[in-house]
């Protein structure tokens, strides 16, 4: 008898214990639609946790610029690879090139197709990638980089023989290119909008 008079302490206790837990939820744990305004005395302190985050030009730091160039990398392999690959196609770097850019390759690329030829290309690596400037023009910020790359690449006509370059020589290629971003646009993507090599 002791046994089942602990079982039904153990459930009782356990009933009371959910009861409690229950009416707190339902007081501390919801809102009601009556919380009111915010006191006009913490009114400042509430505006300095909300702050927007500043434009672009004014947060490119040396944070902001190691989290740029590793997305300027990856859309350096991804153009390089896109224009040298054998379908003569921008498909994966379309949106990462600006309009100028883009009629540029693309008008290279249906030249290369016109005459029969296709691109082979192996990407090694990049061995370096270094901002070289930044500046604020008008609503745009435009990076500089400077890149050096390793790669294997050639060109071959229809019959599959090497037009130019070498498909088993590594060639170091360094480029120069330039990326904008308009600070007031919410799109996070920036554009590659010039090449110098």
């Amino acid at each position: 008898m002791t046994y089942s008079f602990e079982y039904i302490d153990i459930i009782l206790l356990a009933m009371i214990a959910g009861f409690i837990f229950l009416r707190l939820r339902g007081i501390l744990g919801k809102k009601n639609g009556f919380e009111g305004k915010i006191p006009p005395q913490f009114e400042k302190e509430f505006q300095k946790t909300n702050i927007a985050p500043k434009p672009v030009s004014e947060n490119f730091d040396e944070v902001s610029q190691k989290e740029f160039l590793k997305g300027a990398k990856i859309a350096y392999e991804t153009i390089i690879t896109d224009f040298s690959d054998s379908d003569n196609k921008l498909i994966a770097s379309k949106p990462l090139l600006g309009k100028k850019i883009y009629d540029q390759f693309k008008e290279a690329l249906e030249d290369r197709a016109n005459k029969g030829h296709f691109a082979e290309i192996t990407f090694i690596g990049i061995k370096s990638a270094v901002i070289k400037t930044h500046k604020k023009i008008e609503d745009s910020l435009e990076v500089t980089v400077d890149f050096v790359s390793e790669i294997i690449t050639c060109i071959k006509d229809k019959d599959k023989k090497i037009v130019s370059g070498d498909n088993e020589k590594i060639k170091t290629v360094y480029d120069t290119w330039v990326f904008s971003k308009d600070i007031k646009s919410s799109n996070p993507n920036w554009l590659l909008i010039n090449t110098i090599t």
